[in-house]
């Protein structure tokens, strides 16, 4: 055991070497804001509030408890710096804690073929991949993995000191990510197949809910808010657990299931079904083929759907109901289908391999898996190394002028760090301001002039995410294959400086060049689109008497109500009886410029699009 523990923390080590230096990527930058809360107030890190896509949020909302920002928050407090590959050196724990406990339950159930087995769940595309982050996922393996090896060990030998332990590596997982809650009915099963009599195995599977429902309590009475709650209400607000989005989840998620392992490993491994058995993986490929007919996607459904059908012919033994009770949850919890979140199953897939195939398939598996993983882990490096590398090289300018960052992920970190602004929704920057915009923002509602350009793409032709690319990997907002074979820039960042132009016209019409011009904020000139409040600057032409705006009000719009204001000075409302076109108007201000503003009394999104809209602004004009 200590030999193979030995050779098991030496290649997990071996594999993240190469990306210690991974710069900031994805969601590394909300849980750093968590840490950087943790530093003012450490019991409360997801009490940190902060713009996410234009919009003002609050951590208490994020789908994961406080375990990540403590831990990063601890980091942050001995560095006094966000240091990537100190962090990356630290989150190597995680790694390793989840590697032994695949180790000590290969032993358990497959002791000839432990070692292979554990090198199956080393190389699964999340854990090189996703390794690499700062997110969530590899602390709750690494509790979830501790937590089963602990319990199952407990189980056997009849160890209280053991079943504490798992209940204690469960609780940690519970506070990493509510969908530990899962684990408890996995355990429950091999409590209740090899010992059911014993209460100390009962008590021991209810670490992560009693951990969960603590963090609840103690939330609700120190700061009257139940996080839950608060994440249900953005569910809803962003239309997240919608059927059509659910059904895209689940079905990236059984795409996902049939990248686990080596595809073809998955098909000599689990073969062996009843004949009957074998229609649930060809109609699982026709219906994807159906939603997506490249054959990356429907020929990964197919062998995901045989994956599950295998495991549900073993909903007997633990290994088996270990797979099919995590992806049930993973079906009615998660909706963006990203790979990392079956990493939990990732274990007793690698094991039931291990028991179908001679030692030199599991190495071949290994070996192909590993290629793919590790060809995608060096474009990821590639991708988030080309924000870093575009923020340093626009330091200059964005030390010496105002500048907005108009995107996510590490791209803002870094350019948060050297003074940027996330840009709200809606507003407009001013004169000189620089503006920097990812491919995936929408555009900048200003006149810009470009400063830099760079094309974020890699040799390589594998893809996470990319412009045009059909991924899946990260979310289904890109798609809804396992990856992408493509050579697709992963992005394409501008920096452009606002040249806005003092207004000279009386009269504007949404949608033309000219318009902006004069949109000061909260209109989208491109599709005409306003928010909760439009403003625009006109120039007032002689003897003009009145202002006005025509407003398209569509069936999906609640706002009934809007007001008419002129340089802070209400001139008009209105209550409009439904949908339709409609003008507003009122006498005109004295003054050469005039300062429209059209707010509405109530807002709405259409998910995916998550701007909050309340009706078309056709034109404004003063007469």
């Amino acid at each position: 055991m200590a030999r193979q523990a030995v050779v098991v923390v030496l290649l997990v080590i071996a594999l993240r070497l190469p990306f210690l230096n991974q710069a900031i990527q994805g969601d590394d930058f909300y849980y750093l804001k968590g840490a950087e809360h943790a530093q003012i107030d450490p019991l409360h890190p997801n009490h940190a509030r902060f713009i996410v896509q234009g919009e003002m949020v609050d951590m208490r909302g994020h789908p994961h408890p406080p375990l990540n920002s403590w831990f990063l928050g601890a980091l942050l407090a001995v560095t006094h710096d966000e240091r990537e590959p100190v962090y990356h050196m630290a989150y190597l724990l995680w790694s390793i804690a989840a590697a032994l406990g695949m180790l000590a339950l290969a032993r358990r159930f497959v002791p000839e073929r432990a070692l292979p087995a554990t090198l199956l769940f080393v190389v699964t595309l999340p854990f090189i991949v996703n390794g690499t982050s700062l997110e969530a996922d590899l602390p709750l393996l690494g509790c979830w993995m501790l937590a089963t090896a602990l319990f199952v060990a407990a189980v056997d030998r009849r160890s209280v000191p053991f079943a504490a332990g798992a209940f204690i590596a469960g609780a940690l997982a519970g506070l990493a990510a509510y969908q530990a809650v899962a684990l408890t009915p996995i355990l429950a099963v091999y409590v209740w197949v090899h010992r059911r009599e014993w209460i100390a195995g009962w008590v021991a599977v209810l670490g992560p809910p009693a951990a969960i429902g603590a963090y609840q309590l103690f939330e609700r009475v120190s700061s009257g808010a139940v996080p839950a709650a608060v994440l249900a209400g953005y569910m809803q607000s962003y239309g997240l657990q919608e059927a059509a989005h659910k059904a895209n989840s689940a079905a990236a998620l059984v795409g996902h299931t049939g990248w686990i392992l080596f595809p073809a490993m998955s098909l000599a491994a689990f073969r062996r079904i009843p004949r009957l058995a074998w229609i649930v993986p060809i109609v699982t490929g026709l219906a994807a083929a159906f939603a997506d007919p490249n054959p990356l996607f429907w020929v990964s459904a197919a062998i995901g759907g045989l994956v599950l059908t295998f495991c549900a012919t073993r909903f007997r033994t633990f290994l088996g109901a270990w797979v099919l009770l995590f992806f049930a949850a993973a079906l009615v919890i998660f909706f963006a289908g990203a790979a990392r979140y079956l990493l939990p199953i990732s274990a007793p897939i690698a094991i039931l391999a291990a028991q179908q195939l001679r030692p030199r398939w599991l190495f071949a598996g290994a070996a192909a898996n590993a290629a793919i993983a590790l060809g995608l882990a060096v474009v990821s490096y590639q991708h988030w190394a080309g924000y870093r590398d575009f923020a340093r090289s626009i330091q200059g300018e964005t030390q010496s002028h105002r500048t907005w960052v108009n995107g996510e992920w590490g791209l803002r970190h870094y350019l948060e760090a050297d003074g940027a602004l996330p840009l709200e929704r809606g507003r407009a920057p001013r004169d000189g301001d620089i503006v920097v915009s990812t491919a995936y923002a929408n555009p900048v509602q200003a006149r810009v002039a470009p400063i830099a350009t760079r094309e974020i793409t890699s040799a390589i032709p594998l893809r996470i995410v990319a412009l045009g690319a059909k991924s899946g990997y990260s979310s289904i907002a890109f798609g809804l294959r396992p990856f992408d074979i493509s050579l697709a820039p992963m992005d394409i960042v501008r920096a452009e400086a606002v040249s806005q132009r003092k207004p000279v016209l009386s009269k504007v019409t949404m949608g033309t060049p000219e318009a902006l011009d004069h949109i000061v904020s909260g209109v989208y000139n491109t599709d005409r689109w306003m928010g909760e409040r439009a403003v625009l600057a006109l120039k007032r032409p002689p003897g003009a008497a009145r202002v006005s705006a025509v407003l398209f009000i569509p069936e999906a719009s609640p706002a009934r109500t809007f007001t008419l204001s002129a340089n802070g000075v209400v001139l008009e409302r209105q209550t409009f009886p439904g949908p339709g076109k409609y003008t507003i108007s009122a006498p005109a201000p004295a003054g050469d410029e005039t300062t429209i503003t059209i707010s509405a009394d109530r807002t709405f999104t259409a998910p995916p699009d998550t701007r909050a809209l309340s009706a078309l602004l056709l034109e404004v004009g003063l007469e």
